[in-house]
């Protein structure tokens, strides 16, 4: 590969972060998935990582911790210095001692790194009682002043509740606080937003530049998302399959990027700014008039807890056009999901119609929703957990065909041709899920859907574990289908510049009910109510056109304009 050259080995005393030709490779085997990789990252600066899966990035912050699963990986050459001291190959023990003094690292999934049956208070308070020597009452009160550090509400509370009693974005700042109570010269966060939404994910940007800011931490962000990067990038680290692609400041990367990889990349990031389309004329396919959905809570004699009822869903309407691509887009908890499943009955809604052909399918029950099944099908967000894997892509794609009685050479025929039109070959109908990328992985589970020709298409959150390129990838994928088979699509996302590249129509959800709805154009440009501003305000990248490398902040309403 003809990438640029790594940044010279020059002085590194003045570095928290060096790193000077490192090479990971494959325990046993030699094969390398990072090598010759230099970097550094001062103090108080910001240097984001990104490239697609197996590029190298989060097996480079794992050498750095010290954390390659052992046997597996291992450092092959090269040098790692964290304020001077070489941790490449340091003792156990040693690495032990700097985690959390000198170095820590926030992970993606919150909920792998703590432990559920533990509440967080006692879990924060662990990394002061290993390496520090104080009272039991001096940690509590270290912790509870760094909770309200990362800005967590009613702390006392907080402090004794479980992992589970918490949001995603309430979790996220728990590890953020673990990690900098010690007050270490380097933070590691890789992926740490991926799963949040976009306020939950503005407030977390916005607490480690904070945090960053009082304490000088030198930053390594690893993450695929340009749109992040564009927000608090100081310099950019491109990686492809183990190698440095380019580096430089962020706006030499996003507006002047010098290799054909790098633009490939960041031109495959949507942006706020969306296309043209011509409204929908196609006949309804879904009418769903005032659906809602109501959860109950049995109440406890014992714990003297109430029953109650949450409302998921509130007089949800929508109306969904052959060959339309109607976008539900909204905050975690806003019902955009709820309604989803409801639609395609894998929950029961409490109230409201669903009509398809003038049949009413919220009074079907039992063996009179079978011919419904076949009509509206689901593709969920994680193509890795929705095959199985002990079958072949095959028998996972036929499998709804044969449940409806179509002859097996059949099935196997129409699956092959169902591959062609995702763009995989029908020789992929052998191999296992494993065999096979993230992004071919869902191209495989919307082709099982497509395979059921169905009148709709739900797409829940089916982009939003994928990488831009891939992520890119299937969005046009999405859009030749709807033109090729006329299916209408209800996708539901909380990527507001995935929605702006794909939808015809948005439908903006908060607490379960719906705020405002219009064409793609309109909601973008002219949002009429605070809270769609508000998602508009918080969408990472938002004053990019990656695709055109260069700003467009003028392009956008500002948050806090005058409403329509």
């Amino acid at each position: 590969m003809n990438y640029a050259p790594n940044p010279p080995a020059g002085d590194t005393s003045a570095a928290v972060l060096a790193i000077r030709n490192l090479s990971v490779e494959v325990a046993g085997a030699g094969n390398r998935v990072v090598r010759n990789l230099s970097l550094d990252v001062h103090a108080g600066e910001t240097v984001c990582v990104v490239g697609e899966s197996g590029s190298g990035k989060s097996v480079t912050s794992l050498a750095v911790m010290g954390l390659l699963p052992a046997g597996v990986l291992r450092v092959a050459s090269g040098a790692i210095r964290v304020e001077g001291e070489d941790i490449a190959h340091a003792a156990a023990r040693r690495l032990r001692e700097l985690r959390a003094t000198r170095m820590s690292m926030v992970f993606q999934e919150p909920m792998t790194a703590l432990n559920p049956v533990h509440t967080v208070g006692r879990q924060v308070d662990e990394v002061l009682r290993l390496h520090r020597r104080m009272s039991a009452a001096e940690r509590r009160a270290r912790v509870l002043e760094m909770f309200r550090s990362v800005h967590l509400p009613d702390v006392e509370r907080i402090y004794d509740a479980y992992p589970h009693q918490l949001s995603g974005g309430q979790r996220q700042r728990i590890v953020i606080a673990m990690a900098l109570i010690l007050e270490p010269k380097l933070l590691i966060a890789d992926e740490p937003t991926t799963a949040l939404d976009v306020t939950t994910q503005k407030q977390i940007l916005s607490l480690i530049k904070e945090l960053q800011h009082k304490h000088r931490t030198a930053v390594l962000f690893i993450t695929h998302d340009f749109g992040v990067v564009a927000e608090i990038a100081d310099r950019i680290v491109v990686m492809n399959r183990g190698d440095l692609v380019e580096s430089g400041s962020r706006d030499e990367i996003l507006a002047a990027p010098r290799q054909a990889y790098t633009r490939r990349l960041v031109s495959s990031v949507p942006s706020l700014v969306p296309a043209h389309r011509e409204p929908p004329e196609g006949k309804p396919v879904l009418h769903v008039k005032g659906l809602g959905r109501v959860y109950g809570t049995r109440g406890s004699l014992f714990a003297r807890r109430p029953a109650r009822s949450v409302v998921a869903a509130s007089d949800v309407s929508l109306t969904l056009r052959k060959g339309e691509i109607l976008g539900i887009v909204g905050e975690s908890g806003s019902g955009k999901s709820t309604v989803a499943r409801c639609i395609v009955r894998l929950i029961e809604p409490s109230a409201g119609h669903m009509m398809m052909g003038g049949e009413d399918l919220s009074t079907l029950s039992g063996s009179a929703l079978r011919p419904v099944r076949r009509r509206i099908q689901i593709v969920f967000q994680d193509p890795y957990r929705s095959l199985n894997p002990r079958r072949t892509v095959g028998e996972s794609i036929i499998e709804g065909l044969l449940n409806f009685g179509v002859p097996r050479e059949e099935a196997l025929k129409r699956a092959g041709d169902t591959l062609s039109v995702v763009g995989l070959s029908p020789d992929a109908m052998r191999r296992y899920p494993h065999q096979f990328s993230g992004g071919q992985r869902q191209r495989i589970c919307i082709a099982r859907a497509l395979v059921m020709d169905p009148e709709v298409l739900v797409a829940d959150e089916a982009v939003s574990a994928l990488d831009v390129s891939v992520q890119a990838q299937v969005l046009e994928l999405l859009e030749q289908v709807r033109q090729r088979t006329g299916v209408g699509v209800l996708f539901i996302t909380h990527d507001l510049r995935v929605a702006a590249q794909i939808c015809d129509t948005i439908l903006v959800m908060q607490h379960g009910k719906v705020v405002e709805t219009g064409s793609a154009l309109s909601v973008l440009t002219e949002p009429r109510h605070a809270y769609t501003r508000a998602l508009i305000d918080a969408a990472p990248g938002r004053d990019w056109d990656f695709r055109n490398f260069r700003p467009v902040a003028a392009s956008l309403p500002q948050a806090g304009g005058a409403a329509h």
